[in-house]
């Protein structure tokens, strides 16, 4: 559209930069850079896409590349997975696989029904109740790839996002290493057992044998699926589609053989051979004999030679062997022959138990001793519920399968709630099924997997289904893991993990994939799928205990930001979930789960105290935000018990022209004095107007910002723009601090270059601060050379704090130094109490009630008592009170003789400008524009009578008489200089009562003399003003 042209319009040069063309909404044409019409807003949304870290996109980006070897653009394709392809399958596959197939029979035998229900019950009430807060949390707004992270972290924020990420991160990693042992356990053990490279040639080595073939298996297999992931991870969501068909086979010939079992129970591969009441491995014979008839001769079996020397009938045998006869009963006798019942509680026992039939009889043997070496099925771990619960946690972790794909989602909002429940609720259901048929003693069905005996129309359908499961889903850990860590790395929260954040040109990534594959070697080297079970399942607990934390604590802020689509959710079933999930990390492992909250709290500190500032709206802000407003509704407006008192803080500061603090060490100073306690404000005021002076204020504020933290003071920062220093100062005392959160003491530095100063105002505006403070009842603490105060970093050696306790003034002379010796800076100096006495007073007595006043306060310090006797006013006092009057009437001369330079210069002005306009405006006949206010004769006698009176002023200074009010304060100030410099000079510190003001304006000049009077010959000193009220007690 052309710009708008009309001879009515004027057209400057100034609106070639004018980006708006439009005319109807020419009004706000000049805020269109920062707020945009809604139709560009909107039209923006609508471009949104939140395909941002994919598999898919990264693998067609290898597949784009141009003739030069470049990669070329293409159209951003909309993500197209729907609920069923892109949630619940997924969460299925996940959930239905290596336990499932390896452990749940095993688990059902030990337990019991009734147990393994418990199990199942807890374990899918956590993982449904973390299911319905992720549903909450995934329909609050978009949700980009990176799944739960995303999630926790802009929920909780970036230290709990960070913490539970690398812990979600953890799991997932140790999750491949899991699946990669549940593979090679399939392979050596129901497929190919002979491929196996250790042997064991005793029955006391087998398990250490399986655990040598693991590692070496596991590794190779953990090679080749880096290598896979590395080069092509498109081929693995292919191949994702045919692993997933193949559970869902296997699902499904498991449903048929249940079916079947209840028709046809006996199934000749189903024969459990015994002992007595004790189960054999029949792995080594085939038939349950001692000894058969062959052509009418009686010989014996294999199963013969494995418990007797020889195979001769008058072999010498095992003694239970020969007490016991062999029986055949049903593995899977179906479901109309009462095994439920005889299932329904469990047997737990040590490592090395053998598992015996309570319902068969049988004849004890005296020796037991060559039992373990015998092939009788025995326990190889040592089992209790607990236990039990860690290892079958991590066949229902798979619920966060299909929000890690939230960026392929045609509407993850939509698809996530209902895949997950509908997939946790259907897995949920045939797990229970599977509780309710599996048999107790499964290990000893001829070495074939158990639950594949259920199978129809064959075991090998089960066999190589739950291979290729397990394969599919280690190959999904590699792959979602990196992808996971690289999104952590990205955000940057965790600063030695940005390397992590890069990888192939293509996006893939490279390093965090390499690291991936450590850690998962770690697992793989453990070798115990049993052992690496529970360490996952913590990980995953935590992961899920922080979701459901998150959606709770929304809930509760009600923040506005929380409008979820998703609304059968509640606070308290979240809190439930995280309950649940709580309990089941220390039901699994409680010392697992205290090494898992370790290692968050870890990331979480490090996160916290050197990782990037992100704010993302995090609930936890929130949280803070009403924790913070409960407490200061609670805080009471009054001033707190004396008990409870301490220095509230507002320190003054005084910028250079640069806006940079020109005194650090009053930061210093405060950081000592409060130690991160209590309420720090820190302030300054800039003269002008905040609409002129709006970037020096936000540059003052990053200035003594960057002051504070490398003084490590912790507090807040406030600097405001006024007409003067003086009314900023007084606005800062006034209104400084929330509610009950105010300060009570003010912190400043002493004006050291008062006297060189022509200009009043600054010791003006330090005595008015110091009437300010004393009107609102607030105390005062004056740094007199603050420059050569301390640092943090400094360690005073041996010294001593000396307090001069003139007056009372509410006992925070003593409370300060007690304060500071607090602080490592000055924990080597003593503390010494010095207080006056006058002739009437009984110094002796004096100091008695001192110690024992400051015995009562529970304060350890030295006490002396200074007698300073009434003596005549010295010719040295009187001369420094003339001097001082004398300078002050002279300065009160400077001051008009420059009242009447601005006056003369003034009338030269007005005569320039009359003359400028005479020669312009002859034919004018208007009235004047320049109002002369001074004229030549006016000025002239001004002028003269000045004179006189200068002259006369200056007769009166060398005739004038020093005032006696004035005579007695300085004498007072001389006096107690001479002590205080006499018993403290080599002090590190001294504190000492700082006198009031004039309540007559007209000697404030004076004052400042009287104060540095007091002060010559002193390196630090602290001058305390009390705040009328008591501030420290004896009680307790």
């Amino acid at each position: 559209m052309p710009k708008e042209s009309s001879p009515f319009i004027n057209n400057t040069d100034n609106d070639k930069g004018n980006l708006y063309d439009g005319k109807n909404m020419a009004l706000f044409e000049e805020e269109m850079d920062s707020n945009p019409m809604v139709s560009s807003l909107l039209n923006k949304l609508a471009n949104y896409t939140n395909l941002t870290q994919g598999v898919k996109e990264h693998e067609e980006a290898d597949d784009d590349e141009g003739p030069d070897g470049l990669v070329s653009r293409r159209a951003a394709k909309n993500p197209a997975l729907g609920t069923l392809i892109g949630v619940y399958l997924p969460c299925l596959q996940n959930i239905l696989g290596v336990i499932l197939f390896l452990r749940l029979t095993w688990i059902v035998g030990t337990a019991g029904i009734m147990e393994s229900l418990a199990i199942v019950v807890m374990t899918c009430s956590c993982t449904m109740l973390t299911a319905i807060s992720m549903s909450a949390i995934a329909t609050n707004g978009v949700v980009p790839a990176g799944g739960s992270y995303y999630m926790i972290s802009r929920s909780l924020g970036p230290e709990f996002g960070g913490a539970v990420g690398l812990c979600f991160y953890l799991g997932t990693t140790f999750a491949g290493s899991m699946y990669i042992l549940g593979t090679i356990e399939i392979l050596l053990t129901y497929i190919v057992p002979s491929a196996a490279i250790f042997k064991a040639e005793k029955k006391e080595d087998e398990a250490e044998a399986l655990l040598n073939n693991m590692r070496v298996y596991g590794t190779c297999c953990l090679t080749l699926m880096s290598l896979v992931v590395f080069v092509g991870v498109k081929y693995v969501n292919k191949l994702a589609l045919v692993f997933l068909a193949c559970v869902i086979l296997s699902i499904l010939a498991i449903y048929a053989g249940v079916i079947k079992t209840a028709f046809e129970p006996f199934f000749v591969c189903q024969i459990i051979c015994l002992l007595g009441n004790r189960t054999l491995q029949n792995h080594n014979f085939d038939q349950c004999l001692k000894t058969m008839e062959v052509d009418n001769v009686t010989v014996t079996t294999k199963l013969w030679s494995l418990f007797c020397d020889s195979p001769d009938l008058n072999a010498t045998c095992n003694e239970y062997f020969t007490l016991n006869n062999v029986t055949v009963i049903q593995g899977i006798p179906g479901l109309t022959s009462g095994v439920i019942r005889d299932n329904i509680w469990g047997d737990y026992g040590p490592n090395g138990m053998l598992v015996e039939n309570k319902h068969q009889a049988s004849e004890p043997a005296a020796d037991t001793s060559q039992d373990i070496y015998m092939p009788y099925v025995a326990n190889d771990i040592t089992t209790f519920f607990t236990l039990l619960v860690g290892i079958y946690f991590p066949s229902v972790t798979g619920i966060m399968a299909g929000s890690n794909r939230s960026g392929d989602l045609r509407d993850a909002q939509k698809s996530i709630p209902i895949g997950t429940i509908m997939a946790i609720y259907f897995s949920n259901e045939y797990i229970c099924l599977c509780v309710s048929v599996c048999p107790r003693f499964g290990d000893s069905v001829k070495g074939n997997l158990v639950i594949g005996i259920l199978a129809w129309p064959s075991p090998w359908v089960i066999v190589i289904g739950s291979f290729f499961s397990c394969c599919g889903a280690g190959l999904q850990s590699l792959t979602g893991a990196p992808r996971l860590l690289q999104a952590i790395a990205r955000d940057g929260i965790v600063p030695f993990l940005q390397v992590f954040g890069h990888g192939k040109a293509n996006g893939e990534p490279t390093w965090a994939l390499l690291l991936t594959g450590g850690i998962c070697e770690i697992g793989i080297l453990i070798a115990s799928l049993d052992a690496v079970a529970p360490i996952l399942s913590m990980f995953f607990l935590m992961c899920y205990l922080f979701v459901n934390l998150a959606c709770a604590l929304q809930t509760l802020l009600r923040t506005p930001n929380w409008r979820p689509r998703f609304k059968f959710y509640h606070w308290a079933l979240s809190f439930l979930g995280a309950s649940l999930c709580l309990s089941l990390m220390f039901i699994s492992s409680w010392y697992y789960a205290l090494v898992a909250m370790l290692i968050a709290g870890c990331i979480y500190k490090y996160i916290e105290y050197r990782g990037a500032e992100k704010e993302w709206g995090d609930g936890i802000n929130g949280l803070s935000l009403n924790a913070a407003r409960y407490a200061l509704i609670r805080l009471e407006e009054a001033p707190p018990h004396t008990k409870n008192w301490r220095p509230q803080m507002l320190l003054l500061l005084n910028l250079d022209s640069d806006h940079a603090v020109k005194h650090p060490r009053l930061l210093s100073f405060c950081t000592q004095l409060k130690a991160g306690k209590g309420l720090t404000i820190v302030g300054s005021v800039l003269e002008g107007t905040y609409m002129t002076k709006e970037a020096e204020v936000k540059k003052a504020e990053q200035n003594i910002k960057s002051s504070m933290t490398t003084e490590r003071t912790k507090g807040f920062c406030h600097v405001v723009a006024s007409s003067n220093l003086r009314d900023g100062f007084s606005h800062l005392i006034q209104t400084a601090g929330l509610g009950g959160m105010k300060h009570n003491t003010v912190l400043m530095a002493w004006p050291g270059t008062w006297k060189q100063s022509n200009d009043p105002v600054s010791w003006k505006n330090f005595i008015e601060t110091v009437r300010e403070t004393t009107a609102a009842h607030q105390a005062l603490l004056v740094a007199k050379n603050v420059d050569s105060f301390p640092t943090n970093t400094d360690r005073l050696g041996q010294g001593t704090i000396d307090v001069w306790w003139v007056v009372h003034d509410g006992g925070l002379l003593m409370l300060l130094p007690f304060l500071l010796r607090q602080h490592k800076v000055w924990r080597k100096c003593k503390m010494r109490i010095f207080t006056v006495a006058n002739m009437d007073d009984n110094s002796i007595q004096m100091k008695k009630d001192l110690q024992m006043f400051l015995y009562h306060l529970r304060l350890d310090a030295e006490v002396e008592v200074v007698e300073m006797h009434d003596s005549d006013i010295s010719a040295f006092t009187y001369e420094k009170t003339l001097v001082m009057e004398q300078r002050s009437q002279m300065l009160k001369q400077m001051q008009l003789s420059r009242t009447e330079r601005e006056r003369e210069a003034q009338l030269i002005h007005d005569r320039n400008t009359a003359s400028h306009a005479a020669l312009n405006d002859k034919a004018d006949a208007g009235p004047d524009r320049v109002h002369m206010t001074w004229t030549k004769d006016k000025f002239l006698t001004e002028r003269n009578r000045n004179r006189a009176e200068a002259n006369m002023g200056v007769r009166d200074i060398f005739n004038m008489k020093p005032n006696q009010s004035n005579v007695r304060r300085m004498h007072t100030a001389v006096k107690l200089n001479e002590v205080v410099v006499n018993k403290s000079q080599g002090a590190h510190l001294v504190l000492l009562n700082m006198p009031g003001p004039p309540k007559n304006r007209g000697g404030d000049e004076n004052y400042m003399e009287f104060l540095e009077v007091l002060l010559e010959g002193l390196n630090r000193v602290l001058l305390v003003r009390g705040g009328g009220r008591e501030v420290i007690t004896i009680y307790s």
